[in-house]
């Protein structure tokens, strides 16, 4: 199709013989409106290689005739739906919107002589996930020895993935990355130094691959050489070394979905032979990852959760969407595949969850519920309120795990209404906290069941979210090791708690919020500026000309080194008005070292440009992030000096990640996607383009080759 070659369709041709009814098995249904759209897409997608007519053009044979009939006579018409779609174009089927696939199939159809009607072409969904089309079309692959000897080395690359273990999730093997943040502590650190502050400057492209288009904010999962990731409807499996595509999935979506496009999923999960992956349908599927093949598929969001669904901003005046989605992402934990849900706005009352799956059956063991039911610990924090006048809550991100004390950790959202938080306080004497909002909750794997909860921000108006990664580490407190969890919403507070109880023990406040006046050192309850808290009557947009400054951070993760105990946090300096005639120099990025042992902030690199990736840090010294305005770049972990930077195809709104394969350091990192913040903002200089969705790779140059070539 577009940018078929000679092996196209004409794969299929074997031979010429003599004129023979196509699909004598089991004719095909189409509709003539349906031929008609793939004599449209067919002209724009195909035309080119295939001819005007079909009848072939150079070396891209015939699609209609005797010989192409000849072919199909006996075999199924879903059977060509699923092969054009895993294996047009070549090394890249599925990249063309599915419902085109089955318009381009009606359009075969009609120009080999049959007979439009009633009822349109529904090609079974069950053949069009796997890349291969469907069994017994192998045959059909224009084969040659170039061919079978690079196909036996990309099976090889394949059968020699191990099983992904318990033990390796807690212990991930150096060189690769297993889990969404490296590791179950969600440090987003590598032992990996091959790369040092000493040749970052040497670093260069290695490979790039382009990826169909999607929300992008994946992270790239890598194990034992070989990087699996996810875009829009697609999951790919691509060899490291060179990034050849080994296999893929393509989700059989329905037209509204337009294949993803819009889709956020910030990871997967691995564990034995199975790949998680989360979609926009709702579904979590667990997927072959040696093969790509379907394992099991279970219904995370069904009717009952989107009973409320709402028209979507689609073509199809049928179509709905989902508000709730998965999109944080699955954390595996003692064989429990475990997800959060987001997005549980109005129409879904009683909030949002968190299950566990078990990872071999997709049998759904347990579910949290994230908003306090009556009767529970903190049931009695909305106002008086029933539960369906709860909601929110959202779990936007995966977990961490602490295996030594069996718990996994999650950070939740506020509530989306909060008429209830601002009512006069109930006479049952109900607080308004409004639990389990804004707080860390830890819970036991196995069961779901709750260990301890704190709220890092009561009865939240402002949409401030305590939603981001859970850091587990180690840090003296008064001459005495602590095992903490730490974590910051937007406003840039970070919240340390004992991982055991979930006991206080201090903040780091990185200054550029004004909201909260003050933390009590005991407790840690975040004092209110009264200005800010609404009454009937009065305006709480500005404060004496600076207006209300809730956003210190945001989605970009924050990446920690255990050994100097410096966290690095990609920090927003752009969401705080300021007044006229203020000093403000213009940048709005900015990168910054705090120790969390000591309060101090170690350096700052500001620059125009807001951040756009999390962050990570290496044992070479070295730590990479990426900006608005394209750059990608590393900089010395000790002082921020940039060591080296490249301006990419988009901006890198997501996880850089990096792995090793035969010894060689790599660092990945993917730009582009059709979610990006391109607005104007406080950079309206700045232009980002959404498409051209690209995975970027780049190691030092190889040994016995020039750094600067």
């Amino acid at each position: 199709m577009n940018k078929m070659v000679a092996i196209g369709l004409g794969a299929l041709m074997v031979g010429t013989q003599a004129h023979a009814q196509l699909f004598t098995q089991r004719p095909p249904a189409f509709t003539a409106e349906q031929a008609s759209q793939g004599k449209a897409a067919y002209a724009g997608s195909c035309m080119m290689c295939h001819g005007e007519d079909l009848g072939g053009s150079g070396a891209a044979p015939a699609l209609k005739g005797a010989d192409f009939q000849a072919q199909w006579r006996n075999l199924r018409p879903d059977g060509l739906y699923a092969f054009i779609v895993g294996q047009m174009p070549p090394n890249a089927g599925g990249s063309l919107d599915t419902r085109a696939y089955a318009n381009i199939t009606a359009y075969i159809f009609q120009a080999n002589g049959l007979a439009s009607g009633a009822r349109a072409f529904d090609p079974d969904a069950a053949s069009t996930g796997q890349q291969g089309g469907v069994p017994g079309l192998a045959r059909f692959i224009l084969r040659d020895p170039t061919y079978d000897a690079v196909m036996a080395q990309r099976q090889a690359r394949l059968a020699h993935l191990t099983p992904v273990t318990d033990a390796m999730l807690a212990h991930p093997p150096d060189g690769d990355w297993l889990i969404w943040r490296r590791n179950y502590a969600s440090t987003g650190y590598s032992p990996l130094h091959q790369i040092s502050r000493g040749n970052a400057a040497d670093l260069r492209v290695q490979w790039t691959w382009s990826l169909p288009l999607g929300g992008n904010e994946i992270t790239p999962l890598v194990h034992d050489g070989v990087i699996f990731i996810k875009s829009g409807d697609h999951v790919q499996a691509i060899d490291g070394r060179h990034g050849d595509l080994l296999w893929q999935y393509v989700r059989p979506y329905p037209a509204w979905m337009h294949d993803g496009v819009t889709e956020i999923v910030k990871n997967l999960a691995i564990y034995d032979d199975m790949l998680y992956v989360p979609f926009l349908d709702g579904h979590l599927v667990a997927l072959d990852v040696k093969t790509g093949k379907v394992i099991w598929d279970h219904v995370l969001i069904g009717p009952k959760e989107s009973a409320s669904r709402l028209p979507g901003p689609f073509d199809s005046p049928d179509a709905q969407h989902f508000l709730m989605v998965a999109d944080g992402g699955p954390l595996v934990a003692r064989g429990e595949v475990i997800i959060g849900v987001a997005g549980c706005s109005n129409q879904y009352p009683g909030g949002c969850f968190i299950v566990g799956l078990n990872g071999h059956t997709g049998h759904e063991d347990w579910r949290f519920q994230t908003i306090a039911r009556p009767g529970q610990p903190g049931g009695d924090s909305w106002n008086g309120a029933p539960v369906d006048q709860r909601f929110g809550a959202s779990v936007w991100f995966s977990g961490s795990y602490d295996p030594d004390l069996n718990l996994v950790y999650f950070g939740t959202g506020q509530t989306y209404k909060t008429s209830t938080l601002l009512l006069p306080q109930a006479a049952t004497g109900d607080s308004n906290d409004a639990l389990y909002t804004d707080s860390t909750v830890a819970l036991d794997p196995t069961t779901g069941r709750l260990a301890w909860y704190y709220q890092h921000f009561r009865a939240d108006i402002w949409d401030l979210d305590w939603a981001f990664e859970q850091t587990l580490l180690s840090l003296p407190i008064k001459g005495v090791n602590h095992n903490l969890v730490v974590t910051a919403g937007k406003i840039g507070i970070f919240d340390a708690l004992e991982r055991s109880d979930g006991h206080y023990q201090f903040s780091r406040n990185l200054g550029l919020q004004n909201i909260v006046t003050a933390v009590d050192p005991r407790t840690g309850k975040k004092s209110i500026d009264p200005t800010f808290l609404p009454a009937p009557g009065k305006d709480t947009s500005d404060r004496h000309g600076k207006g209300v400054c809730p956003y210190a951070r945001d989605e970009p993760s924050t990446a920690y080194d255990p050994a100097t105990h410096v966290i690095y946090v990609p920090v927003m300096d752009d969401s705080c008005p300021r007044p006229p005639g203020s000093s403000f120099d213009g940048k709005y990025g900015r990168l910054e070292a705090l120790n969390l042992a000591t309060g101090k902030v170690e350096w700052m690199h500001r620059q125009r440009a807001t951040e756009a990736s999390s962050v990570l840090a290496t044992a070479g010294g070295v730590v990479f992030d990426g900006q608005m305005d394209r750059t990608f770049r590393a900089v010395d972990a000790a002082d921020g000096k940039v060591l080296w930077q490249m301006r990419l195809n988009s901006a890198p709104k997501t996880t850089p990640v990096t792995y090793s394969v035969d010894g060689r350091q790599y660092i990945a990192v993917i730009a582009g996607g059709a979610v990006l913040n391109t607005g104007a903002g406080p950079t309206a200089e700045l232009t980002v383009p959404t498409d051209g969705e690209t995975l970027w790779v780049f190691a030092l140059p190889a040994k016995g080759t020039d750094a600067a070539d």
